[in-house]
């Protein structure tokens, strides 16, 4: 049933796809002969409305006859454009996390279940919901402190999201299954473990406790930085259903003529978006991953107040040292520097020429010197190496390609707050500083302290390592000499795996028919 139940979800999927037109909207460049006749076929499944619309309108009208799980799923598409495409990543970008309200109740039976005590033992006051998404929805409340009662955001998980979710991914890792079987090409993006990373940062997603640890961690990291914070979080009235968060008055990066009537310096808040992403990105490892301008507020003292910490992002030392590395190699134009670190990162497979590679990064940062420094974009120039390490067989790097993403948005409300934006100057003192602390003596020092780590857990782990090699060569003697024997329950799983082989033959002749009579019921 559970196969089943991905091939109609699957199903469905495609067929709301078809009839919002977005099928017929998607680029014919590269399809082979066969998928453009299948597709301009499908066409005339399309409602006579959708095809005056824009992609991206088709995209949003499917996606939102598809259900709240499809909207989380294409927000996180739109942070894969080496999987999507760059035009569908942006179309996808353009998604709307607004939802239709759930229920006073719900929210009431929601709250109660997951931090056992009554509504009223929590809460002065419980207001109707100010705002709703595809996860969850937040209310306006009060509560009670030793300084008097304070006012309160609520975000309360949306009723059946999570089941609702398992049911959609099902249909996910059936396309990526089927892509990574019947398009070799598409191996080296990883649909499957795509699909994964979707299934993992949704379930975390949806487990409000740890948003709540991800404020806190944050809130530490930025603790003595200027001009940045995030909401303090509210752990009595926290739990997997809910998040009690400070309130924050501000206004809306989104309103730029709200922070100007408000009297704030447009520049100086560019300014400090970028230099406070670039920290949390370069010096903590650990970013903001979905800082769109609705999730960004500006309060009265002028300080930037990110809420909304669902998506995070987190970079490794080397995935960290690799970013500062490409940035102050095209600014230097040591271009032969950058795709040193490719390799040493282990990002671009050792077959191939390191000269060769240089060439083709030198074709992406020569056009970029003699240039004015606000015109060059630093998410631009991320996604143009992406593209071209994509000739030389450079694996997807989920977190690269959140990092590139997010930078892109943050850079494109910095330009929205300053049209005349230089990111170069504004992102010196950090990148700069970085470089210097983290590129120079200092790395000597840090690499060593991490490799006698390494060394002293290698020793305290010799003995056990040495006894299962003892036991590994023993099993091998024994196998040598009575030939290798499955145990009755490997025996018996093979023949389950058999057994559901030849059912998945008959499930996809139920599937065709299923899928003639929808159809056929579709257009009487």
């Amino acid at each position: 049933m559970s196969a089943f139940n991905a091939y109609f979800g699957l199903l469905r999927v495609g067929w709301v796809l078809v009839r919002e037109g977005v099928v017929i909207a998607l680029p014919s460049e590269g399809l082979p002969p066969s998928v453009s006749l299948a597709k301009s076929f499908v066409g005339i499944f399309a409602r006579k409305s959708a095809k005056n619309q824009a992609r991206s309108d088709r995209l949003s009208k499917a996606v939102e006859r598809l259900g709240p799980s499809y909207v989380k799923i294409g927000q996180f598409l739109a942070t894969r454009p080496d999987v999507v495409g760059v035009d569908m990543a942006n179309d996808l970008s353009q998604l709307q996390d607004r939802m239709a309200f759930f229920p006073h109740a719900a929210a009431k039976s929601s709250i109660e279940g997951s931090l056992g005590r009554k509504l009223d033992e929590l809460y002065v006051s419980f207001g109707e919901p100010i705002a709703a998404a595809s996860i969850a929805q937040v209310h306006p409340a009060e509560v009670e402190t030793p300084g008097g009662t304070k006012r309160v955001a609520v975000k309360v998980i949306r009723p059946g999201v999570r089941q609702r979710f398992v049911n959609d991914i099902k249909a996910m890792y059936l396309v990526a299954n089927l892509q990574e079987r019947f398009l070799p090409s598409s191996r080296r993006l990883r649909p499957v473990e795509v699909t994964r990373t979707l299934e993992q940062t949704t379930k975390v997603e949806m487990d409000l406790r740890l948003e709540a640890a991800a404020l806190s961690e944050i809130a530490e990291n930025t603790e003595k930085d200027p001009g940045f914070r995030v909401p303090k979080v509210d752990w009595e009235r926290t739990g997997r259903d809910v998040i009690t968060m400070e309130w924050i008055d501000g206004v809306k990066m989104s309103d730029v003529e709200g922070l100007k009537a408000a009297g704030h310096d447009l520049n100086t808040l560019a300014d400090t978006l970028i230099q406070s992403f670039l920290r949390h990105t370069l010096r903590d490892g650990f970013f903001h991953a979905d800082m769109h301008p609705g999730n960004l507020f500006v309060d009265a003292a002028g300080t930037i107040v990110a809420v909304d910490m669902g998506i995070v992002g987190r970079l490794g030392n080397k995935e960290r040292r690799f970013l500062a590395e490409i940035l102050y190699g095209f600014i230097t134009r040591d271009y032969v520097r950058v795709a040193e670190v490719h390799f040493e990162a282990g990002y671009v497979p050792a077959h191939h020429n390191t000269e060769s590679f240089a060439q083709a990064i030198r074709a992406i940062g020569e056009p970029i010197h003699g240039q004015p420094a606000e015109t060059i974009s630093m998410g631009k120039l991320l996604t143009l190496l992406f593209e071209v390490t994509q000739l030389f067989d450079m694996e997807t790097r989920p977190e690269l390609v959140m990092l590139q993403k997010t930078m892109v948005v943050v850079e494109g409300v910095s330009r929205m707050l300053n049209p005349r934006f230089n990111m170069w100057k504004a992102s010196e003192p950090v990148v700069g500083d970085w470089i210097r602390t983290n590129l120079g003596p200092k790395r000597i020092v840090t690499d060593l302290k991490d490799g006698l780590k390494a060394a002293l857990k290698l020793a305290e782990a010799a003995p056990e390592i040495a006894a299962k090699t003892e036991k590994f060569h023993h099993e091998l003697l024994r196998m040598s000499e009575n030939g290798l024997r499955f145990d009755p329950q490997t025996t018996e799983a093979i023949g389950k795996a058999e057994a559901k082989h030849s059912r998945s033959g008959r499930l996809a002749l139920w599937v065709i028919a299923l899928t003639l009579l929808y159809i056929a019921w579709q257009l009487s």
